[in-house]
């Protein structure tokens, strides 16, 4: 078998490749992202689904200690004040902020 083929024609064939090598990776990129995307979407969704359930089920304990007439009061207070305290935390640090001040180095660069 004997292949003779031009410089042009070697060169139309790397060209090819090369689109084609390109093709590729923007297509692995494009679906990179859809991917990412999709599963930060999930996430949000995940993390409603949880913060519902568990805020139905502090409510419900609340509630059953509320309304049953033999409970003492500690158990009033515990019921009420733990789950404010772990959101009072949960809402401190959320809304603290935190930043690490650097001086500038020599050169005007950080």
């Amino acid at each position: 078998m004997n292949l003779n083929l031009t410089a042009t024609q070697v060169m139309a064939g790397v060209g090819v490749l090369l689109v084609l090598a390109w093709v590729w990776r923007a297509g692995a990129r494009r679906a990179k992202a859809a991917a990412n995307a999709a599963r930060s979407g999930a996430q949000l969704l995940s993390l409603t689904g949880r913060v519902l359930f568990t805020a139905g089920l502090i409510v419900g304990v609340q509630w059953l200690v509320i309304t049953h007439p033999s409970v003492n009061g500690w158990a009033v207070v515990a019921a009420l004040g733990l789950p404010a305290l772990f959101a009072s935390y949960t809402l401190t640090r959320a809304l603290t902020v935190t930043t690490v001040d650097t001086g500038r180095r020599r050169g005007g660069r950080r």
